[in-house]
């Protein structure tokens, strides 16, 4: 993510007037900065490739209060009541709220900010790129605070329903095309119809998350064996010699696509986060849904509308994201500040299209 003001005259001149010595010069320009920058901000944190975005967003107006009606999302059921994840504060530890299908869901929203501030020589040398890293920094801590919620909603839904929504791979430290073929027919089961049957339009995985150590192991399918099975359909052992490679096809198709954005259909998202010892491993390990060994695979169906983020329009801006000039500083501070902030909800209604595979150390 990288933010770059244009050295134009026009944003030239802006940018010294924001360190001006008249003190409602200066205001007025740091607010015309803000109220050109915000629009800006929202449209790249929404656009920006991360787990943030793959739920489906929804606007509601900041002063309302968002609803869901599940009716909508779940047509008729076996059971009367379902489940939906949500959670009160960004980040916060996910609950499950047993619903009627006919109810209307009021979904909790919470607020995101973010503050930075800079020295006003900077503004007054025409410095655009100190104040362009300083509204990137501020884009992308709210980028930031938006991943943290929705990878506790993410794995605490998983938590909520493990064996329903987890699995365990086939060999140690290691993702099979057998394991990908699993885990393509269990989103399938998880996924019926409103009747139990089969969807109308085809239901199944269409992401998955991993690790790059995952798409490490995917990439040795262009030259590691594949099978699970002898020729007699017992489990393959270690010391057997009958390792049956991957298709001519398949293996060349990896071989000659190294960054695997898709495989076997399937859209390949590659999170650094994701691993151990990183970040989102650490929350599924305090989760319980691993040891701090093991690695962890996260299959979506986005084929449904089953993750949801409400987020609030600001009503003078129209924007999601508003950002202010921050009057808190005084003249002798000799400091510009900014301030931006965004009121949005996360919610999983449909925990079926979510499916998780524990790749195990030993």
């Amino acid at each position: 993510m990288n933010i770059t003001l244009k050295r134009t005259e026009e944003q030239v001149e802006l940018v010294k007037a924001m360190a001006s010595r008249n003190r409602d010069v200066a205001y007025e320009a740091q607010q015309a900065l803000a109220e050109f920058i915000g629009p800006v901000l929202a449209e790249v944190v929404d656009n920006a490739p991360s787990l943030s975005n793959l739920f489906t967003p929804f606007q509601f107006n900041a002063d309302d209060s968002p609803s869901i009606p599940l009716d909508l999302y779940h047509d008729v059921t076996d059971d009367d009541y379902i489940k939906v994840y949500s959670s009160n504060s960004a980040g916060g530890l996910p609950s499950s709220h047993v619903t009627p299908t006919h109810s209307e869901l009021k979904l909790a929203t919470y607020r995101l900010e973010s503050a930075v501030d800079f020295d006003k020589r900077y503004a007054s040398r025409s410095r655009l790129d100190v104040v362009s890293k300083s509204l990137t920094r501020m884009a992308q801590e709210i980028l930031l605070q938006q991943e943290n919620a929705s990878a506790s909603l993410l794995f605490g839904t998983i938590k909520d329903e493990a064996g329903k929504l987890l699995t365990t791979s086939t060999q140690v430290n290691r993702l099979m095309l057998h394991d990908f073929n699993v885990m393509m027919t269990k989103m399938k089961r998880n996924n019926p119809s409103w009747s139990g049957g089969t969807p109308e339009n085809g239901r199944g995985m269409t992401d998955l998350l991993v690790s790059p150590e995952i798409v490490q192991s995917l990439r040795e399918m262009s030259y590691n064996p594949i099978a699970t099975r002898d020729p007699d359909g017992t489990d393959i052992s270690n010391t057997s010699a009958t390792g049956l490679p991957a298709t001519d096809s398949i293996r060349d198709a990896v071989y000659n696509n190294a960054g695997l954005p898709e495989f076997y259909g399937v859209s390949i998202m590659e999170l650094y986060e994701l691993g151990k010892g990183q970040k989102y491993q650490k929350v599924a390990n305090t989760l319980g849904l691993q040891t701090a060994a093991d690695d962890i695979v996260v299959g979506l169906d986005r084929s449904r509308e089953s993750m949801l983020r409400a987020v609030a329009i600001d009503a003078e801006s129209g924007t999601t994201m508003s950002v202010n000039a921050d009057d808190q500083y005084v003249g002798r501070s000799k400091k510009i500040g900014y301030y931006a902030e965004l009121e949005e909800g996360r919610t999983v209604i449909n925990d079926g299209a979510i499916l998780a595979m524990k790749i195990k150390n030993a």
